[in-house]
């Protein structure tokens, strides 16, 4: 009898382990324009999102509850087509811990306003790699291992290739549905053109940047201040590399607004060498912001 429960409990250990979870992922929905549409119809379209997210196994990474990628998804709905198919926007906030801390450091804060979704209640949410089954899961997928390559960038370089080649597949995979958002010719700021910059190996610089400013900065500062933040300031070259080959570059814009104001709280300790490198290149490449930037001299 003892081993037999032996056995039972290691096959339940096991299965636990096989089947953790990537991600800690809150969804918020919002309908300010809307009337007229039952309302419990957002409640289940909010459920059936986080089932999706937290409840699917998206990488071959074992993670510990504490490792789980944590992010917010919200979903502004602005127009109701139908009873079932709505138009908006979705905003992703996603965040990694840096060693040693209680802080999380924002890696993704970005809009996407190519949104257009059928949802009906209480159905299954199916998706399958490769396959495009419904804008909405075709969406979530791609934003699931869009976050998972940044978070594994952010711990080794070029860490995360594989799971940005599978959003990548999620793009391919959707080339045909008539939906905006996933083809070369639907704008500069798309899904098309996120993962075309992630993968594209001349902004790789963009990539590097991720993992020292997070693995050798971040996380070194939490043990010397000093040594990191002068690991930060040395690959702000990074960025302004490829603000020189290509200004208005949609994932930089996209890095440059996740860590603006994390960049300047860290540099307002900064010594007056740092400050003034710091200062000089993003107002360079980040003008249209120039004034926020004077906050490090305060």
């Amino acid at each position: 009898m003892a081993k037999k429960l032996a056995i039972l409990l290691l096959v339940i250990l096991m299965a636990g382990k096989g089947f953790s979870q990537d991600f800690y992922c809150t969804i918020q929905i919002q309908t300010p324009k809307i009337q007229g549409v039952d309302p419990t119809i957002f409640e289940a379209l909010k459920t059936s999102i986080y089932e999706f997210m937290n409840n699917r196994k998206w990488s071959e990474y074992n993670f510990k509850t504490e490792e789980r990628i944590e992010c917010t998804m919200v979903l502004t709905i602005e127009q109701a087509i139908s009873s079932d198919e709505f138009k908006g926007t979705l905003n992703i906030v996603q965040q990694r811990p840096v060693f040693n801390t209680d802080y999380q450091t924002p890696l993704l804060n970005m809009v996407d306003k190519d949104i257009h979704i059928r949802y009906t209640p209480y159905q299954n949410m199916e998706y399958a790699d490769n396959t495009f089954t419904s804008n909405l899961t075709s969406i979530l997928a791609f934003y699931a291992y869009t976050m998972l390559g940044m978070d594994f960038d952010s711990f080794a370089e070029q860490g995360g290739t594989s799971y940005l080649q599978k959003a990548k597949d999620v793009v391919t995979a959707a080339q045909n549905s008539n939906e905006k958002g996933w083809g070369s010719f639907d704008g500069t700021k798309t899904r098309y053109s996120l993962i075309e910059n992630l993968l594209n190996s001349s902004y790789n610089n963009l990539r590097t940047f991720n993992y020292r400013y997070h693995r050798l900065g971040l996380d070194v500062m939490s043990k010397d201040v000093m040594k990191g933040r002068a690991e930060i300031n040395k690959n702000l070259k990074l960025l302004k590399n490829i603000y020189n080959k290509r200004p208005g570059l949609y994932l930089l814009q996209i890095i440059i607004e996740a860590k603006r104001d994390e960049m300047i709280n860290i540099f307002k300790n900064g010594d007056p060498a740092e400050k003034s490198n710091f200062i000089e290149i993003m107002k360079d490449i980040d003008a249209a912001n120039s004034s926020k930037y004077n906050r490090v001299m305060r």
